[in-house]
């Protein structure tokens, strides 16, 4: 009967030795697994950064690329200096308010009844100005584009 014990106990200690080196084994394989995954989702975590600096770097050089357009926009608008300067009226305004003064004149000078004279003469002077300054205003813009 001692000897069936000392047997039986001798068993257990080699089994129980066996699962233990057998946990241990499992365990270094479960750290090497969980320092695998560790790895994979810092290298995902750094893929999603580089992700979010390409899309602000691609939104910075959008936005730099539409500021270059402006800025050549501008120069272009600046290159002209005549434009830039002009600011009174336009051809076919000078030439209403021309016409309208010499046709009041005229007015007054040829009828000399009333005032219906100078407002028709005024009219007149201006529509027909005002033609003639839109006319030359045109040519003169045409003359400036061929330079």
């Amino acid at each position: 009967m001692k000897k069936l014990a000392l047997v039986l106990i001798t068993a257990l200690a080699f089994t129980g030795c066996k699962d233990m080196a057998a946990e241990k084994a499992q365990q270094d394989q479960q750290r090497e697994l969980d320092s695998i995954k560790m790895v994979m989702a810092q290298q995902q975590a750094e893929q999603e950064r580089q992700r979010v600096i390409d899309s602000m770097n691609a939104v910075a050089a959008a936005r730099e690329a539409q500021t270059k357009r402006v800025i050549v926009n501008n120069n272009t608008t600046a290159a002209t200096p005549a434009e830039a300067k002009k600011k009174g009226l336009s051809g076919a305004a000078k030439g209403a308010l021309i016409g309208a003064g010499a046709g009041a004149i005229t007015g007054a000078l040829v009828d000399k009844k009333g005032p219906e004279g100078v407002i028709v003469g005024t009219l007149g002077g201006a529509a027909v100005g005002a033609g003639a300054g839109a006319v030359i205003d045109d040519k003169s813009k045409k003359k400036n584009a061929q330079k």
